[in-house]
């Protein structure tokens, strides 16, 4: 699949594409009061972009510039805007490690390596 076809509300997603922008991981709490790691990112392929919700070990293992791979994802909406997540039953791989590896996308650009398994 290609992003520019990827809908709300469709399920069983299997795409490729490359995290572009990552903001800072945040933790919240669900509807049941368990708390949660959480972060978005923005990938793309040749086609376009959408945000992927980065959810609990994804959050920290997935950086700017890596290429990766969502297997068994749905799109939802929010805000009006599709939204990719692996879910429950899906999962997302790195298959190419990026150059600069640094997390969030308020850093200068470079090489800084990754910070995230420090949290």
């Amino acid at each position: 699949m290609k992003i520019n076809e990827l809908k709300g509300g469709v399920g069983n997603v299997e795409i490729e594409a490359t995290v572009v922008d990552k903001q800072p991981t945040r933790t919240v709490v669900t509807k049941y009061g368990k708390q949660l790691t959480v972060s978005s990112a923005t990938i793309k392929d040749d086609t376009g972009s959408i945000t992927l919700s980065l959810w609990e070990k994804d959050a920290d293992a997935i950086d700017v510039g890596d290429k990766i791979k969502v297997t068994n994802g749905y799109v939802s909406e929010y805000k009006g805007n599709p939204q990719l997540s692996a879910g429950k039953y899906g999962k997302i791989e790195v298959i190419e490690k990026g150059e600069g590896g640094a997390s969030g996308s308020s850093e200068p650009e470079g090489n800084f390596g990754s910070d995230s398994e420090e949290f």
